[in-house]
């Protein structure tokens, strides 16, 4: 292709769209306004063009740019690009997931953007103790849905705007106060036969610790999440009571979550269970 013909193709929709998929896979993280200025169009057309691939599943918008997929799977992702992803999906897991919610319970949830799903869904919910490591839950709570709201202390990992520390709280005598919950919700950031992982060691260590106190287990993952394993361990399958995700898991996966008496609740099992937050009859 000449020079000629390949000024007239990044002036064709088709074609730039083809290139600019190309160049961002290339470049891992790009701006918007370098991306004008490389294909010669306005901030507006190359908007458009990069929730068109956003849309298409070929990249993930972001605030000012866009990020390719290949980039995704080698980095600790920033909350702003999680949110972006999956997003039907964890919308899906919410809704499952709050229907595990009794009210007056106390529930824990850890930080991600999938548990943050499932705080704004808990709208129908009354009188809920919530107990979390993420900044971004408490503002997210209806609040009609809570009585009592904490947060663990510890230093931030501005990457997730979650805390990281031990899962406790100290009396005005320095002393540790015992706690415990009735549900402990955990997005984790993949599922496989070994067990659930996640990136960080730190919130691994604080993420075991919340299943360790909690009556009940519910891991939240989305089925991209399936089959593969990250750095740190959560949990063997057997620590978790329910996997709440979006659909089926492939059948090694599946035959060992049965084995490890987890039970699978995905969009289909939805249907003829109780309203959410209220007790079976």
């Amino acid at each position: 292709m000449t020079l000629d013909e390949d000024d007239r193709q990044r002036r064709l929709p088709a074609g730039r769209k083809a290139q600019l998929a190309a160049y961002v896979a290339e470049a891992g993280q790009v701006t918007v306004s370098a991306l004008a200025e490389r294909f010669g169009v306005s901030i507006d057309t190359i908007r458009r063009d990069l929730d068109q691939l956003s849309a298409d599943g070929v990249l993930v918008r972001t605030y000012g740019g866009a990020v390719s997929q290949a980039t995704l799977s080698r980095v600790d992702r920033a909350v702003d690009v999680r949110l972006k992803m999956e997003e039907r999906e964890k919308e899906k897991i919410a809704v499952l997931a709050a229907s595990l919610v009794k009210d007056g319970s106390i529930i824990m949830i850890n930080g991600g953007t999938t548990t943050l799903a499932v705080a704004r869904n808990l709208r129908n919910h009354r009188d809920l103790t919530v107990v979390t490591n993420s900044l971004l839950v408490p503002p997210a709570l209806p609040p009609s849905a809570v009585r009592d709201v904490y947060v663990f202390g510890g230093a931030v990992r501005t990457l997730t705007l979650a805390t990281i520390g031990p899962v406790s709280f100290r009396a005005s005598d320095g002393s540790e106060l015992d706690i415990s919950c009735d549900l402990a919700l955990i997005g984790v950031g993949a599922v496989s036969t070994a067990g659930y992982t996640t990136s960080n060691l730190a919130e691994a260590a604080m993420m075991r610790e919340m299943i360790s106190r909690s009556a009940r287990v519910a891991i939240l993952a989305d089925s991209s999440k399936f089959d593969r394993r990250l750095f740190a361990q959560v949990s063997e399958l057997g620590g978790a009571d329910f996997l709440v995700t979006d659909s089926t898991p492939p059948p090694d996966l599946l035959d060992a979550l049965t084995e490890n008496g987890v039970e699978l609740i995905t969009p289909e099992t939805l249907e003829g269970t109780p309203e959410a937050g209220q007790d079976p009859q």
